[in-house]
């Protein structure tokens, strides 16, 4: 299963990273470089960056425990697949990850709607 997300981030990426200027990839780098470390999210979730832009190593916490991922620096984001499904961590607000328990936060990563994690 894990190899099969592998393909599918790099079916979904490679021809859009094929078209990226360098300074785009510059600004991927200095943008998804901030990121690294651990955000948190309420209830002990929690998201944990590690890695290169190439090759983020990516642990998302919820109320079931732990899962591991690989990700990929895109377009300002940080791009990675699960469960079949390619996701897309992006900065914003306490406001924009959709959870109240995050609302007065201001540097926030968000996945989607209800899924976020700031920095305390």
């Amino acid at each position: 299963m894990q190899r099969a997300s592998h393909l599918l981030l790099a079916a979904a990426t490679i021809p859009l990273l094929a078209g990226c200027t360098s300074s785009a990839h510059e600004q991927d780098a200095k943008v998804s470089e901030q990121w690294l470390g651990r955000w948190n999210g309420p209830e002990g979730t929690y998201l944990d960056i590690t890695g290169t832009p190439a090759d983020y190593r990516l642990t998302i916490a919820n109320l079931d425990g732990p899962r591991r991922f690989v990700g990929r620096a895109q377009d300002g984001q940080i791009v990675f697949v699960r469960d079949g499904v390619v996701e897309s961590i992006r900065a914003t607000d306490g406001e924009a990850t959709g959870m109240k328990w995050l609302l007065d936060k201001h540097d926030c990563l968000t996945v989607r709607s209800g899924e976020g994690y700031c920095r305390d």
